[in-house]
């Protein structure tokens, strides 16, 4: 299940496919617009984003005319979840880079410490342009006494929550609805 995409396997496959792909890579293009002024290798990403997101844009927006109420409220939805992606991602940075700097370590001793050597990655990872992996998350936990909460992403994709909301109806346990709020 994706919660958050790695931009440069999203730039790969070619295309934006969903609204909320595209929401993600208009909020990621941002983060690029700011990076890229630091390195080539962001500038490069950016521009190769930004096609994508033209791309998209007139596929599927460009007729007017065409744009029906579901288009509209799919859109609507799909920016809530990208933006609740963004600000969960942003508060995981601000609460690293406080410990980083607590602890007074550099970007790049961070990432000696999780196993990373490129400061380029570091950057992508902290920046939230590359998804941490789960033990990552779990060291940064135990490192820096995070609550893990505070670090994991908890979003079900639509389809997930689907699922589960069917599975839940089909198992018919009284306690597992009540929790299906959650989702």
């Amino acid at each position: 299940m994706k919660t958050h995409f790695d931009i440069e396997k999203f730039i790969a496959a070619g295309s934006i496919n969903n609204e909320l792909d595209y929401e993600r890579a208009m909020i990621a293009d941002r983060k690029l617009r700011l990076l890229a002024k630091e390195n080539s290798h962001f500038k490069d990403l950016r521009n190769k984003l930004r096609d994508l997101i033209e791309e998209y844009e007139n596929r599927v927006w460009k007729d007017a005319k065409a744009i029906s109420w579901a288009q509209m409220q799919e859109s609507e939805k799909a920016e809530k979840i990208a933006e609740s992606e963004r600000v969960f991602i942003q508060k995981r940075k601000n609460i690293i880079q406080r410990k980083l700097k607590e602890f007074s370590l550099t970007q790049a001793e961070f990432g000696l410490l999780l196993g990373h050597k490129s400061k380029t990655h570091m950057s992508e990872l902290i920046n939230g342009i590359k998804p941490f992996t789960l033990q990552d998350l779990i060291v940064i936990s135990i490192l820096f006494d995070i609550d893990v909460n505070l670090l994991v992403p908890r979003f079900l994709s639509d389809e997930k929550r689907t699922k589960i909301k069917t599975t839940i109806s089909l198992l018919d346990k009284e306690k597992l609805k009540a929790n299906e709020l959650i989702f």
